[in-house]
């Protein structure tokens, strides 16, 4: 890509940015890339090579790979904006969440790698600060969901972690609404907590796609897998992907 693209700014207390931590990086490039639209661009290899993907102009996601002999799952992992990455790591350990890595400096901001109570995985990203959403563009993270045991005690975590109370309702907002706890960040629903008794409570990430049906068939002919039924839902038409590698993610279209 020729061109500069344009970063995603912290969003404080929402989500903000996404990352697939991969075993190799060219099957993770020839997956993503034909099935979102992604382009590619070099990103900071502090912990072994990392790009960022970018639809139009846009960086919407990361893709790394661990350095060294460790090889965790293949998995997506969600961050929440903050105004503090300090105050944020404390907030968890308070409330009974794990810390895995940080806070330390990333980039051009600071990071925290942790765990809620019941184990769900997620990040905290302290970094340039600004009053962005994610774009609904095709390609891009539009929706991500905790599935979880008991969605309101992980809705009284992040909310005290994050501060979900204390923000103006007139850019951030949490409701219940179709069983799950919404967060709706600048008028549009970015995130939910939903009851899930049968899979380990994690944080999904949906990503855009025009035509959920063809997303799916595309991600098989790249060498990916259907993980569930395509199914309507209130807020678009969505299915259960794997990639090659095994991570697990969403697609989201319009519903039929």
């Amino acid at each position: 890509m020729g061109e500069q693209t344009a970063r995603v700014r912290c969003v404080p207390a929402a989500p903000c940015w996404v990352s697939l931590m991969a075993r190799d990086l060219e099957t993770a490039k020839a997956f993503y890339g034909p099935l979102l639209g992604w382009e590619f661009v070099p990103g900071p290899d502090r912990w072994g090579p990392y790009l960022r993907a970018a639809v139009e102009g846009v960086e919407v996601a990361g893709i790394g790979v661990v350095a060294g002999d460790w090889q965790p799952p293949v998995a997506w992992t969600t961050y929440f904006g903050t105004e503090s990455a300090d105050t944020a790591a404390e907030g968890v350990r308070e409330r009974g969440g794990t810390l895995g890595v940080g806070p330390l400096a990333f980039d051009a901001g600071r990071l925290v790698l942790a765990a809620d109570p019941a184990g769900a995985a997620f990040g905290i990203w302290e970094g340039e600060p600004g009053d962005d959403s994610w774009t609904a563009t095709p390609g891009a993270p539009v929706w991500i969901e905790l599935r979880t045991g008991d969605p309101f005690a992980a809705a009284l975590f992040y909310g005290e972690v994050f501060r979900w109370d204390g923000r103006d309702p007139s850019h951030f907002e949490v409701r219940y609404e179709h069983e799950r706890v919404v967060l709706r960040s600048e008028g549009r629903s970015v995130a939910a907590l939903h009851t899930a008794k049968d899979v380990a409570p994690h944080w999904e990430v949906f990503f855009s796609v025009a035509d959920t049906d063809a997303a799916v068939r595309r991600a098989t002919e790249l060498g990916g897998r259907a993980a569930g039924g395509t199914t309507d839902t209130p807020y678009g038409r969505v299915a259960r992907l794997a990639d090659p590698e095994g991570g697990l993610f969403s697609v989201i279209g319009p519903a039929l």
